[in-house]
């Protein structure tokens, strides 16, 4: 095998294992691993996450977990200790909700 040909065929396996990872990463919580985070005391909370670090429910054409693609997007949670969603700020004068918002929302 030629230098180039080997260069192509490692960047070739790196680009696939990238995009093998952002489907793994990209997939729905399991009901074990909701069950485990209320059971630590946790709750859903939308519009606090930054973009791709969502728990799940990121609206319409995502898949879930780590598919936001905004900061803030009000249909996207995240999993924060019980009792504090609504107490989290985030820019713009806003906090968490226990419900999807409105807000930030990507066309």
């Amino acid at each position: 095998m030629s230098m180039k040909s080997t260069v192509s065929a490692s960047v070739l396996a790196g680009a696939v294992a990238a995009a093998l990872t952002s489907f793994a990463t990209a997939a729905p919580l399991t009901e074990a691993e909701a069950k485990a985070a209320t059971e630590a005391g946790k709750e859903k909370c939308y519009g606090v996450s930054l973009a791709g670090m969502n728990d799940c429910a990121a609206g319409p054409g995502t898949t879930c977990q780590g598919t936001s693609t905004v900061d803030f997007q009000g249909n996207a949670w995240a999993f924060v200790p019980g009792g504090t969603c609504t107490s989290i700020k985030v820019p713009g004068d806003r906090q968490g909700a226990p419900e999807p918002l409105a807000r930030d929302v990507p066309a």
